[in-house]
């Protein structure tokens, strides 16, 4: 099994199953000075941490990431740092009775088909339990990222058809973001949105999202005009998320019924002198490079997988039978909360990425 790297300078790789041991990522790239503790990345961890809402799996890991290389005396060294997050609250019984049965909307059948192993135990490598790696190193890229006054901010924007109002500023939308039990800085959204994830919770279904992001400070220039283009890293980021079927940027799909006199950017000088734009139609980019105006992207979750309603199904033999989950499983109704700090995260190592190469394109 390759491609389980992301990056080019600022580079890592993530390992480990749902149910084994451990999970971990290692960071290559990473320059040396960088202040970082256990205490900041195992803070954005606790983010991410299931059994603290209804809402969400009742599989209550401690996720702490221990360091194990590359940082000395509180600072990066410039060594790969290497992390590890050991997994105590596992529990493979609920996965026996269903070993045997191909899970809707799951990847056994897919990875039974290329590997002819499978690793049933909460989904091994293709569980979601893979992006607690990616938020621990998601914590030294948004570490590297203040140094510049780069800002990320991920929230929820829609559940089940229930939007958000847009908010004007950042620091109210980290701030009610981080106060709401679902990621949502919209109160009165909230409140709808808590409402239907009740019902589908009651009918034993699941719900969608959509999580929008804003990224703050950048310097104009990130990425490359064609096959690196900011958008496109992004969207390759964002996609490799498990449960993500869809990425826009600026209007996005909207676009597409818009004329170009109401899509285009008009430039206009800023109260501080700079080259800005009326409006951000674009999204933060212009020819696959960043304007240095809000880069603003949405990334679309499907449901839930795993749901309490009987489902058809084909056994691994290959008779049909039914699906139904084993009594006591734990699974999230709703994937899309606690990937809001998984969008930050996954963002902030694309930015850290491109910010390290942006370095390099001129003199």
């Amino acid at each position: 099994m390759g491609s389980n790297s992301f990056g080019s300078i600022f580079r890592y790789t993530t390992w480990g199953e749902s149910h084994g041991k451990a999970i971990g990522v290692v960071i290559d790239g990473c320059p040396a000075g960088l202040p970082i503790t256990e205490e900041e990345i195992n803070s954005k961890l606790d983010l991410r941490r299931g059994g603290k809402s209804p809402f969400t799996t009742p599989r209550a890991e401690a996720d702490k990431a221990e360091i194990l290389s590359g940082v000395f005396e509180g600072k990066t060294t410039g060594a790969p740092i290497s992390l590890i997050i050991y997994n105590k609250d596992k529990d493979s019984s609920k996965y026996e009775p269903i070993k045997d049965i191909l899970r809707p909307g799951h990847a056994n059948f897919t990875y039974l088909e290329k590997y002819g192993i499978f690793d049933y135990r909460g989904g091994g490598r293709s569980s979601a339990r893979e992006t607690a790696a990616r938020v621990a190193a998601g914590a030294i890229a948004q570490k590297l990222l203040s140094t510049m006054d780069i800002s990320v901010y991920a929230y929820i924007q829609s559940i089940g058809g229930v939007s958000a109002k847009a908010l004007p500023s950042t620091d109210t939308i980290r701030e009610k973001t981080y106060a709401s039990t679902i990621f949502c800085p919209d109160e009165e959204a909230e409140g709808q949105m808590i409402r239907v994830l009740d019902e589908a919770k009651k009918d034993g279904d699941s719900l969608g999202g959509i999580i929008e992001c804003q990224c703050i400070n950048l310097p104009i220039g990130l990425g490359d005009p064609v096959y690196e283009k900011i958008e496109s890293i992004l969207a390759y980021a964002m996609l490799t998320l498990p449960a993500t079927k869809g990425f826009e940027i600026g209007s996005g799909f909207a676009a597409a019924s818009m004329r170009g006199s109401e899509h285009n950017d008009a430039f206009v000088i800023s109260e501080s002198g700079k080259v800005t734009t009326e409006t951000n139609n674009a999204g933060g980019t212009l020819g696959g490079i960043s304007t240095g105006t809000p880069l603003v992207f949405r990334t679309a979750f499907k449901p839930t997988s795993s749901i309490e309603k009987k489902q058809k199904s084909v056994s691994t033999s290959g008779k049909e039978t039914t699906f139904e989950l084993p009594k006591g499983s734990r699974h999230d109704p709703c994937v899309t909360i606690r990937a809001v700090p998984i969008v930050e995260a996954q963002t902030a190592l694309v930015l850290a990425d491109l910010v390290l190469k942006h370095r390099t394109d001129r003199l």
